[in-house]
């Protein structure tokens, strides 16, 4: 099976983004739609230690070709960010149980590598040119603060205002997340509005990801 990937412009094609429909966390923006598909074919090898981590690194490896499934236009604030914020045609509600338990075993891989990479960068980030960006533990707490106070309340998960990040608090604010959507998968949750829960593992991967990737890009631990 080849890797199924979305393309996704914003409404005045100032910015697009590539991602894999089967694979939550593998995304990546530019300014044109080639640059973005480029930008997301250089990052197999770094989204491979995911599919190795949840057990799909045979059908990762074998899935060399990409099939373009989609070309669609999103929201606006793809123009802005290069992100995708809007459910694919491919990620309607109800969602197939094997594919969400296979989704959210991604999912959680992708928690667990970005843990990984907190744990080994310094704690100093190199900055931008200006000398802007955040330092290693604000894009963690970032990253876990939308995730928990935003992202969750989707499925009915309300933490307090940095309450994931309270000591010890992280692994069962995961457990809750994860337990909510599959929850909402039986059938036992209110609808959200606009989002699905295809594009909510998604995007809680892609987030988690883009995260880790930028403390690995940032980090000074070599110099």
């Amino acid at each position: 099976m080849p890797i199924r990937v979305v393309l996704e412009h914003g409404p005045k094609a100032k910015m697009s983004v590539a991602y894999a429909v089967d694979w939550p966390g593998w995304s990546r923006g530019a300014k044109t739609p080639e640059g973005a598909l480029e930008r997301f074919a250089a990052y197999r090898g770094r989204y491979r230690p995911i599919a190795v981590r949840s057990g799909l690194a045979e059908e990762f490896d074998v899935a060399t070709a990409i099939d373009i499934v989609e070309d669609r236009v999103g929201a606006g604030s793809t123009d802005f960010w290069g992100i995708s914020f809007t459910a694919s045609a491919l990620e309607q509600d109800p969602m197939d149980a094997a594919e969400l338990e296979r989704k959210l075993g991604l999912m959680r891989s992708c928690w667990a590598y970005f843990d990984e990479v907190a744990a080994r960068v310094s704690a100093e980030m190199r900055k931008g040119p200006r000398g802007g960006g955040r330092e290693r533990d604000e894009i963690i707490s970032h990253t876990i603060r939308v995730e928990s106070e935003d992202f969750a309340k989707k499925v009915g998960v309300c933490m307090p205002e940095g309450g994931a990040l309270a000591p010890g608090a992280l692994a069962g604010y995961r457990s809750a997340y994860v337990e909510a959507i599959r929850a909402y998968q039986r059938g036992e949750l209110k609808p959200m509005r606009s989002w699905t829960l295809g594009f909510l593992v998604r995007h809680t991967g892609f987030h988690t990801m883009d995260h880790a990737w930028e403390m690995e890009d940032k980090d000074l631990t070599a110099s």
